[in-house]
């Protein structure tokens, strides 16, 4: 059952957290980096400020950068068949290699993770430029996926990073706020390892816990952890699947990523009614649930502000805790494999993560693995 931590001390890690502000960013490596910029800034309406590749010195890769409120997005391609994001795209499809955190010191962030083991992937280094320094590390996680450092106390807004050239295209915002969690998702009996990786690496605790009586339907199931700093400004569900009749869309995940890997990205708003309105209009496409789940709607979550009608139409789920609720909606699948997702998510006091939708959600999900011919 879903167990959520109610006395922080009894859950803290052994170890000193490291200190982490937040998101800095995630970045994707794509097989069309200016494809996927098109898509990103005109499906999701973020803004592409930055750009780096061969007219800036980039000999190896391209990349764009898009940002939309406080999230920021990193889409590199490779411009070698040989080059490191080429394999990865290879090997993965589109996906995300990088979730990169904002710290204050990335050398002591970097030096006190390798120390309690963490893998490192690039040692400190301080870039510069016309804007200013910036120093990055970056340590090795589950499957292909890093984790970045980045200092920028000493870096102009004006630009995203050293190597870039600041760019100004505008897009009409939809309302994407800030990164509320990152999921990823491992391999069966890898939950634990990578939960005692963050707690010892990383400092964190485990914040909820779901087992398989939590998020199950009469075919499959799977258990998951979230990761989250005591401030509340990381969040990292951790998924493995649970055995049941029959795939489950962690599996489904990892037969095609061929990895463990980042699962969908959490992106929170304001106002969900707007925000999921604007990106059906703008094409998106996400998961739906029967008519039925609204109907019940008043029963299992008491008065809320916004109108059933209205939720329903744009297929927004909503969800209540002790202390308040939430809404939320999934995309589908946003790359050629069935692999990485997104969800948009408005926390009206509730701080979980929708425990009474997983039912609806997961069976949602398998309809969707049915008509892939993958359940």
């Amino acid at each position: 059952m879903v167990k959520e931590t109610v006395a922080r001390a009894t859950e803290s890690a052994a170890v000193d957290e490291i200190a982490i502000d937040g998101f800095d960013h995630v970045e994707f490596y794509v097989g069309n980096a200016l494809q996927a910029c098109y898509y990103y800034h005109n499906g999701f309406g973020f803004d592409i400020v930055g750009y780096r590749g061969l007219e800036t010195g980039s000999r190896d890769k391209v990349s764009y950068v898009l940002k939309q409120g406080n999230v920021n997005i990193i889409l590199t391609g490779a411009l070698s068949a040989k080059d490191e994001v080429a394999e990865h795209v290879h090997k993965h499809g589109d996906g995300v290699r990088t979730i990169g955190f904002r710290v204050r010191d990335t050398e002591t962030a970097y030096e006190t993770a390798i120390k309690r083991g963490a893998k490192s992937f690039s040692k400190p280094a301080q870039q510069e430029d016309e804007y200013g320094q910036m120093v990055t590390a970056s340590v090795h996680t589950y499957g292909d996926t890093i984790h970045t450092f980045v200092q920028r106390a000493g870096y102009s807004k004006e630009n995203f990073a050293p190597g870039f050239k600041p760019l100004e295209k505008k897009s009409k915002g939809v309302g994407l706020a800030a990164i509320d969690h990152v999921v990823g998702n491992v391999e069966v009996e890898r939950m634990e390892h990578w939960v005692d990786f963050y707690k010892q690496v990383f400092g964190f605790y485990v914040y909820q816990y779901f087992d398989a009586d939590d998020i199950s339907t009469q075919y499959s199931a799977l258990i998951s952890k979230v990761m989250a700093n005591k401030t509340g400004t990381i969040k990292l569900p951790i998924n493995e699947p649970a055995i049941g009749i029959r795939k489950s869309q962690i599996q489904e995940y990892l037969d095609y990523y061929l990895a463990p890997g980042v699962q969908h990205i959490a992106i929170a708003t304001k106002d969900i009614i707007s925000t999921v309105d604007a990106l059906h209009k703008r094409g998106i496409e996400f998961l739906t649930v029967p008519r039925a789940y609204y109907d019940a709607l008043p029963e299992r979550v008491g008065q809320i502000d916004e109108d059933i009608e209205e939720l329903a139409k744009l297929g927004i789920l909503v969800d209540r805790e002790s202390d308040g609720y939430l809404l939320q909606i999934f995309t589908k699948p946003v790359e050629d494999r069935p692999t990485l997702f997104f969800e948009v998510i408005q926390r009206k006091g509730a701080h979980g993560f929708g425990k009474g939708n997983f039912k609806a959600l997961f069976e949602s999900i398998e309809r969707e693995q049915a008509n892939r011919g993958n359940l």
